[in-house]
């Protein structure tokens, strides 16, 4: 599995597949729709702007599958209930899940319903989403779902006590870190609940390295990062290299439950699987982090791995 050749070529036929791709409009999660729709499959491009997500469409212009545009805005659980809703209203099966969007660095913010901003797009909502379509994706037969973490993971570390900063102590990339690192803890638990209930689903996590897109538009606009960008460009890697990672993870049928995929030669380069840090594998803060997930989205997944 881990060869550093891994590209677009690779992928197998997905007629027939029916993929949801979160933030699906720009960056990572456009050149995933891309790539996941020239292989024939029906691909949801779930994003904010409806309108940015049909120009994204006509962009991409016409492919071997098919591209719907649907409105989906993490940052607000009634959006995120609304998507699932209609979503399900007219699919039967759900193949593949991958949980991409995300911000990076804001400033502090609260989301429409009162969550810290990074850690309630990043990890809360889609902790949300993917419950509400879990019915859907453990009855469809060896489906995934794959979680887009980052190399900040490794700066995260969680506080239970002040989970989203409600008692201070916030700052950009301590808040990033915490999501990124979050997003592994959910994969991970995702995984060995999938494996206790025996369902023929897996779930998989990816991290492009370092990629040029708009996700760091906020760290560009401080005067010390600026200076730096010229370097940034030269580091960075295309987002079409970027998103092999997680579009590996979706589609390649060596892939196993808990893999993490990332650019071989850690910040570039082509997909292989990669290590993520120990705080990522702690059963005691995945435990707590899916109990407070679970109260804070209102959401149990339970009854739905039984069902």
């Amino acid at each position: 599995m881990n060869n550093t050749v891994w590209t677009t070529e690779q992928i197998p036929d997905l007629a027939h597949k029916t993929i949801i791709v979160t933030g699906g409009n720009s960056g990572l999660g456009y050149e995933s729709v891309k790539a996941f729709a020239e292989k024939g499959a029906k691909v949801i491009m779930a994003c904010r702007s409806v309108e940015k997500g049909e120009a994204a469409k006509a962009e991409i212009g016409a492919v071997k599958g098919q591209i719907k545009v649907m409105p989906l805005d993490l940052q607000d659980f009634a959006s995120i209930e609304k998507f699932a809703t209609d979503f399900k209203s007219e699919n039967q099966q759900l193949d593949i899940l991958l949980n991409n969007a995300g911000i990076m660095t804001t400033p502090y913010f609260k989301t429409k319903d009162g969550l810290e901003g990074q850690m309630g797009t990043n990890h809360f909502g889609h902790f949300k989403l993917t419950s509400l379509l879990l019915d859907l994706i453990v009855k469809t037969p060896k489906s995934r779902v794959v979680s887009v973490s980052s190399m900040a993971h490794k700066q995260g570390k969680m506080n239970f006590d002040n989970l989203m900063f409600e008692n201070g102590g916030y700052s950009p990339m301590k808040s990033y870190g915490r999501s990124k690192l979050s997003n592994l803890l959910f994969t991970y638990e995702l995984q060995r609940k999938f494996d206790e209930y025996n369902i023929d689903s897996i779930a998989v996590a990816a991290h492009p390295g370092v990629a040029s897109t708009n996700l760091a538009q906020y760290m560009k606009e401080k005067f010390i990062t600026r200076l730096f960008v010229p370097l940034f460009s030269l580091i960075g890697q295309k987002p079409a290299m970027g998103a092999l990672p997680q579009i590996r993870a979706a589609v390649d049928e060596t892939v196993k439950g808990g893999d993490y995929f990332g650019p071989h030669k850690g910040m570039r380069g082509n997909p292989i699987k990669v290590e993520s840090n120990k705080s990522s594998h702690n059963k005691a803060y995945a435990e707590k982090l899916w109990l407070a997930s679970e109260k804070t989205t209102k959401e149990d997944f339970s009854e739905k791995f039984k069902a």
